[in-house]
Order: C-alpha cells, then sequence, then structure tokens
C-alpha cells in the first residue's frame, strides 16, 4: 500500500489546478487519471471564458505566463438580446475593469497544467489508470487501482467530472434535472472584427452564445432542444455557417466553419453535500449548472482555489480529512454555487415559457437592467470575482 496526504481522482482543469496549487506545501499528493491531455490540431472547440479572478489564481500558480497569447482573446462587452427587442450591455470600460475575462482553449490550459504536474516534486501521477475500489476508513481513504495498486490518504478528492465516479462510490447523492437540450459548439472566422465583443441571444429556440478569439474568429454554444441540435450537427459546413449567421443577425457579416460542430448534452446538478469524512468534490463533480452564462469552468477553478488555501493553511497536526475542516470548504462554496444554479436555471426557464404575457414583462426586465448602471457595475464584478 502507498501512502499519501491527499488522493485527487480526475487530472481534468479543476483537478489538475488544485495539485499545482498546493506544489509548495508539504502534502504527498497522488493524482489518478485515465488519460494525459493533448493540444487539438487547429482551434479547440471545447472553450472557456475566464473570469479575471480566475485569471489570476492560473497567474499565481504559475500556470498563465505560460500560455500562448496569440491564442487568448479579452472580453471588452458582451451585448445580451431578449427576444422581443430587449437589450443589455455589459462594458468592462463602464464598469472601471480592466476586461471581462479571457477566451482560451479547454486543451491550451489542461496541457499546461499538466506540464506543471510533470515536474512536481510533492506529487506522483498514475496514468493512465481508473479507480476501481474505494474504503473509508476511521483514518483513511483506501483506492484500490485498475491494475490492483492500493493507495491511502486521510483525505481523497473527487475531481472526475459530472458522471463522477468518486460521487458514486462514495455514496454522495446528486440530484439530476435533464434540460432536453444540447449545448452546441463550433468556430468560425467571421468577415468583421468583433472587437473583442461577447454577444448573448434569447430566441425562441435556445440561448445562442458567439465569444471572441484570436484574430476574426468566434466561437458559439447554442444551447437548443435535443432535435435542433442534433439538426445543427447534421448541417453541412456552409450550411451550418449560414444558420449561426443568421441566428445572429448576421452581425459580423459572413461566416466560415474552421472546426466542425459537436454537441453535449445539458443537465442542471445539484449536490445537497460536497464533502462528507474524508471525501470533498470540486469542479462539475460537485454541481453542474446551465452554460448561458459561461461559468462552469469558473465555478470548478474557484472550488480549486478555495480547498487549496484552505489546505495550505492545515496546521502540521491537523486532520484534512475531518468533517469539521472539509464543512468550513463547503460553507465557503455553497452560496456561489446556488446563486450561480438559481440564476442560469432560472433565466433559462424564463425565456423558455412561451406565454405571450410574459414575453414583454421578461424583455422589459432587460432594458430596465440596461438603464441602471449601478446595478450593472455590481453584476459585473460579481460575475468577475471582484465581490
Amino acid at each position: 500500500m502507498q501512502h499519501f496526504d491527499l488522493i485527487i481522482v480526475g487530472g481534468g482543469l479543476a483537478g489538475a489546478s488544485l495539485a499545482v496549487a498546493l506544489r509548495d506545501s508539504r502534502l504527498r499528493i497522488a493524482l489518478v487519471e485515465a488519460q494525459v491531455p493533448r493540444r487539438s490540431e487547429g482551434w479547440d472547440a471545447r472553450i472557456y471564458a475566464v473570469s479575471p479572478a480566475n485569471v489570476d489564481f492560473l497567474r499565481r500558480i504559475g500556470v498563465w505566463k505560460h500560455l500562448d497569447p496569440e491564442r487568448i482573446a479579452r472580453i471588452d462587452a458582451m451585448r445580451v438580446f431578449g427576444d422581443a427587442g430587449g437589450q443589455l450591455e455589459f462594458s468592462a470600460f463602464q464598469s472601471d475593469v480592466p476586461d471581462l475575462g479571457c477566451i482560451l482553449e479547454s486543451s491550451a490550459m489542461a496541457c499546461e497544467l499538466w506540464e506543471n504536474l510533470k515536474r512536481q516534486a510533492n506529487l506522483q501521477l498514475f496514468c493512465p489508470q481508473h479507480p476501481a475500489a474505494l474504503e473509508f476508513r476511521t483514518e483513511a481513504t483506501i483506492l484500490r487501482l485498475g491494475d490492483g495498486q492500493v493507495l491511502s490518504a486521510p483525505l481523497l478528492v473527487g475531481a472526475d467530472g459530472r458522471d463522477s465516479w468518486v460521487r458514486e462510490a462514495g455514496g454522495v447523492r446528486a440530484v439530476n434535472r435533464h434540460y432536453g437540450e444540447k449545448g452546441v459548439v463550433a468556430n468560425f472566422t467571421v468577415a468583421r472584427p468583433h472587437r473583442n465583443v461577447a454577444w448573448q441571444w434569447f430566441r425562441d429556440d435556445g440561448v445562442l452564445a458567439w465569444l471572441p478569439l484570436p484574430g476574426n474568429r468566434i466561437s458559439i454554444v447554442w444551447s437548443t432542444p435535443d432535435a435542433n441540435a442534433d439538426a445543427l450537427c447534421g448541417l453541412s459546413p456552409a450550411a451550418l455557417a449560414e444558420r449561426v449567421g443568421a441566428a445572429g443577425g448576421n452581425v459580423l457579416g459572413e461566416l466560415e466553419l474552421i472546426t466542425p460542430a459537436a454537441a453535449f448534452p445539458l443537465r442542471l446538478m445539484r449536490v445537497p453535500e460536497i464533502v462528507s469524512p474524508r471525501l470533498a468534490l470540486v469542479g462539475d463533480a460537485g454541481h453542474g449548472i446551465h452554460p448561458l452564462s459561461g461559468h462552469g469552468i469558473n465555478l470548478g477553478f474557484r472550488d480549486a482555489r478555495e480547498l487549496a488555501e484552505r489546505l495550505l493553511a492545515l496546521q502540521p497536526w491537523e486532520d484534512p480529512g475531518a468533517l469539521r475542516f472539509l464543512q468550513g470548504y463547503q460553507r465557503a462554496r455553497r452560496e456561489e454555487i446556488a446563486l450561480m444554479q438559481a440564476t442560469t436555471d432560472g433565466l433559462r426557464r424564463l425565456f423558455a415559457q412561451r406565454w405571450s404575457l410574459l414575453r414583454p414583462l421578461r424583455n422589459a426586465g432587460l432594458d430596465l437592467t440596461n438603464r441602471l448602471p449601478m446595478a450593472k457595475s455590481l453584476l459585473v464584478r460579481y460575475a468577475l470575482g471582484a465581490i
């Protein structure tokens, strides 16, 4: 049996960033992951909007400086359109912040985090490996791997995604509600400069977002009912480009597809307790939200940052797997996770309703918010992690 202070199952963005954030700690860490991340050929269709607070987190753990700036786009403004003329605009300048976030590829972040992990003196990688059995004892967690190796540690962290093996093996309850929708993602070149503006439309057929990429490129996420998502993915490149351009009012001129469309099912997932004795969940293993806010990875990074800070502050004689310690982490994360889930789910439900009387009211709400600078500034600052 191999003994560690911390076992992390899952080397995606949340799990890897937690491990890297603990690089200078006294903790002996094991990280279990099924596969090494690989850089995409061309542009990665899976991109993320990373908030300034999490850019700072990645900078502090030594990752940001190694990312290629030519593959990162800044968001200077965001324009949101309702389904009956309502509009809401956020501006970094008006909110007195440098930017609203940065857009970058998932594979770029994953590969850079992995390079840090490979150099980390207090970490042992178990990759490619799969967890096979989990046992909780009074003083430790025992994890058996697929090849028969046995690991033990006072704390195990599940960072293995929405379909978390750790969560299920640990008996942690998750409440899922499927939206009957998929998120369609693809990248395009555009004829007109996007000027670092992100666009979002609430439409009868879902929520469409255009996010700026470096150069005259954008990445889209179209959250739409399953049948429409499948139809979009079945279109020819030219037909898809025309359809996406028309759905966005052709605001950036003619589009040309540069990465094939892909789709992933959407669901809301609530996990009432993200900790139990000797177990903590981070990232998508502990929560799932609708992608209309672009906050999924930001919640995961903030989970990792919060747990890392608490582990770094532990005294040598304190037990990292004690329920009392882990409940402090849970309390610190509960409010933001619940707020983002309620907000994204509420907006999705509001604009999914087809009641004729509700349409003008919800669009009037966008217009009213747009005329209240202080309210907009507060919303922006909360989203950025500034308050």
